[in-house]
């Protein structure tokens, strides 16, 4: 974990996503300008700015459960009356939302368990917007399926997104793939980060940073077999 770490340290963000993706979902939802927002393992915070850009007049609760991401989220909005950052597990959201954002992260709840479990933080005809990583083919190649089989051997297709999405009593509003903006945003950084860690990187180190290469070259070279779908959902 401390070379995980080590890597992670001062990205921008942890996972696939871009503005746009925000502007969409919060459109499609509805959201006024000074809407009570969520940000979900929030991550070092960088979904926060385009969410106070979609509700200028709105809150941000960010929260996240490691304290390194925690840090980097207050660094940059310490002192800001629109935004709380709280160190928090995210399988307990408290207060009341008109919008949950979750960028990447429900999976370690499971869809429908996240969402059964966020029900209750939801203000009346508030939305839940999160990202999963999904299948796009029947037919995956070996060096994706093999990344997969590690990372999140439980990841279905799209269909099996929005069954999950149903079996916790909701109804989907919208769904948007990721473009590859969203996943240049994340790889980019740390595919630099990457080379600039490698000269002094002690065993470890490098393990994680073969491993970290190794998924950036399988997106690049399997993009068309899977990604993320970020889904609006709304409680039936």
């Amino acid at each position: 974990m401390d070379a995980f770490f080590k890597l992670h340290s001062d990205l921008p963000r942890e996972g696939p996503g871009e503005p746009a993706d925000i502007a969409w979902a919060t459109a499609l939802a509805g959201i006024k300008p000074a809407a009570q927002m969520a940000d979900v393992a929030c991550g070092p915070g960088a979904d926060i700015g385009p969410l106070l850009t979609a509700a200028p007049q709105g809150h941000v609760t960010a929260l996240d459960k490691t304290a390194q991401f925690v840090d980097a989220a207050r660094k940059d909005w310490h002192g800001d009356g629109q935004v709380t950052v709280l160190k928090a597990d995210m399988a307990a959201i408290m207060n009341s939302y008109d919008l949950i954002w979750c960028a990447g992260a429900v999976y370690f709840l499971g869809v429908t368990q996240a969402l059964s479990a966020w029900r209750k933080s939801l203000k009346p005809d508030g939305v839940i917007a999160f990202s999963e990583a999904c299948w796009f083919t029947d037919t995956p190649s070996d060096q994706a399926k093999a990344l997969w089989d590690k990372e999140y051997p439980a990841m279905t297709d799209e269909a099996g997104i929005t069954a999950q999405i149903a079996a916790a009593g909701y109804e989907v509003l919208g769904t948007r793939r990721l473009g590859d903006a969203a996943w240049e945003a994340y790889f980019t950084p740390l595919e630099a980060r990457v080379q600039m860690l490698r000269p002094t990187a002690d065993a470890a180190l490098r393990a994680v940073l073969d491993e970290t290469e190794a998924e950036i070259a399988c997106w690049r070279a399997h993009r068309a077999e899977f990604g993320y779908v970020l889904s609006v959902v709304r409680p039936l």
